[in-house]
């Protein structure tokens, strides 16, 4: 008689909310799961304080991934180039391959946490032994059951949207909207230097790389600049705000994620890192 082959349950925690409340809602309903997580080694400190936190409710270790290889290994090996939505080297080479390794050739289910109320897609292996599920979608949980589930575990929110960091990752990540880049100047003004410390030419081509989309972190910090990007934030808050309160209920529904979305026309950040 063939011997059935062990089917791993595998969730990867991104240091967002999404990622954390699956594993909260699963904690019970999958014992055998591993929780993972891949460390750039560029994340924000409040991203390892959250981990520990799900870490102690779970009661399970999360296995970290790159303890001994992160962002600034693949920085050299590329060159010196940083990534951006055109050149996402780093969910690459930090997020997907060590997942897929970690994985190897083993039958997996990898839980995903999208949401029903969330009209984009997440991450799909195409390596045949790796199955993505998605928990919340299929029983109908939406935003506010996420916040439920956060709020009644003691787990709470990620702690960086205490200073309206909106997305978990590195803390140089170019998905950032411009008043998050104003906020971790402020919040941690070494971290923001360092960052700057990674827009120099590219040695192959001279090109000057910047994390913002058009603008050096040298010239976003300066002060006129701080203060008009708080300013046009503003106006910009108030204008959702205006346009929720003229808009219909079945409109408000279809928008309630305009919070979360990035202000400037960025496209969306990578899944993998941010859910």
């Amino acid at each position: 008689m063939a011997e059935t082959k062990k089917v791993r349950h595998i969730l990867s925690l991104s240091g967002g909310k999404d990622s954390a409340a699956l594993a909260i809602y699963l904690r019970d309903r999958v014992p055998e799961m591993e929780y993972i997580f891949s460390d750039t080694l560029k994340e924000l400190p409040e991203t390892y304080e959250y981990l520990d936190r799900i870490s102690s409710y779970l009661g399970k270790e999360v296995q970290r991934l790159n303890a001994d290889v992160g962002f600034d290994h693949w920085y050299e090996m590329y060159g010196g180039m940083i990534p951006s939505n055109h050149r996402r080297w780093c969910t690459r080479a930090l997020k997907l391959k060590p997942f897929e390794q970690h994985c190897g050739n083993d039958e997996v289910i990898n839980y995903v946490g999208l949401r029903a109320d969330e009209n984009r897609s997440g991450y799909i292996s195409h390596k045949p032994n790796i199955k993505a599920v998605y928990p919340f979608r299929e029983d109908g949980l939406v935003l506010r059951d996420i916040e439920e589930i956060l709020r009644t575990s003691g787990v709470g929110m990620p702690p960086y949207t205490k200073w309206g960091r909106t997305r978990s990752g590195c803390y140089f990540c170019f998905y950032q909207q411009k008043i998050e880049w104003v906020r971790l100047k402020e919040t941690y003004p070494e971290l923001y230097e360092k960052a700057k410390e990674y827009e120099r030419p590219f040695e192959k081509t001279g090109n000057f790389f910047t994390w913002s989309q058009g603008e050096s972190l040298a010239e976003l910090g300066k002060p006129d600049r701080i203060e008009q990007i708080k300013r046009e934030h503003i106006i910009r808050m108030e204008r959702n705000l205006q346009r929720r309160e003229n808009a219909t209920l079945l409109e408000i529904f279809a928008d309630h994620e305009t919070t979360e979305q990035p202000e400037d026309d960025d496209d969306q950040g990578c899944l993998v890192c941010q859910l």
